[in-house]
């Protein structure tokens, strides 16, 4: 019989906590801690923290983490350097999972970037994405990742807040005679819930330590 799994969600009435709660619910997980606006419910001891919040609540997160010694799982985006360096500082004690986005495809996307920057050195680069009218952060974290493949020269970003899209990104390579682009669309926010839950069951399996999204997809 497969081990039921007791996890503590942060934010857990916003859009991206509310798929987790459905994903992690199909899945016989059982939600014993969670914090949102309305404030925080404990009915027993989380075994892996998901942090679906804001920036502005990083550091609560990071305290209950903390507290109850656990995997930590974050899809908060739009932190600070300084809450990147105390989130570093608990992976010394328990394991921890950070990514801008927690979508296969996006692993496969950056993969196939890397791919053509290898052999496409000369052609022009830009990165468009595109994000529902609530998400704060420009550009997208996601977006800064794809930028981060290169760093030997400065690539445009254009970023739209349009309706409810979930999210879009392009990176486009054009030549003298033709044009590339490597899309992902993402049709539901349930793609990012179910690579946190292959986050979660990842982390639960580590020691202490600091992981990637791409680590959890593809091994160390």
């Amino acid at each position: 019989m497969e081990k039921i799994i007791k996890y503590g969600l942060m934010g857990s009435s916003g859009r991206l906590g509310s798929e987790v709660r459905n994903v992690f619910n199909e899945k016989g997980y059982q939600l014993v801690f969670q914090y949102d606006i309305e404030g925080e419910i404990y009915n027993d001891k989380p075994e892996v923290l998901i942090d679906c919040s804001l920036p502005e609540v990083f550091s609560k997160s990071i305290s209950i983490a903390d507290r109850y010694k656990i995997p930590f799982i974050v899809a908060t985006t739009g932190l600070s350097d300084k809450q990147f360096s105390d989130l570093k500082k608990l992976a010394e004690t328990v394991p921890v999972v950070q990514s801008y986005n927690y979508s296969i495809g996006i692993q496969i996307f950056l993969k196939l970037t890397e791919m053509a920057k290898e052999k496409l050195p000369d052609w022009d680069v830009e990165i468009s994405e595109t994000h529902h009218r609530f998400k704060k952060d420009k550009p997208s974290g996601t977006a800064k990742m794809i930028n981060d493949i290169f760093k030997d020269k400065p690539i445009n970003i254009s970023s739209l807040r349009l309706g409810n899209v979930p999210g879009d990104h392009t990176v486009y390579f054009g030549g003298l005679g033709e044009v590339l682009s490597i899309t992902h669309h993402a049709t539901s926010r349930r793609t990012f819930a179910e690579g946190i839950l292959l986050s979660a069951e990842f982390a639960l399996k580590k020691k202490n330590g600091f992981y990637s999204f791409r680590e959890v997809v593809f091994g160390s």
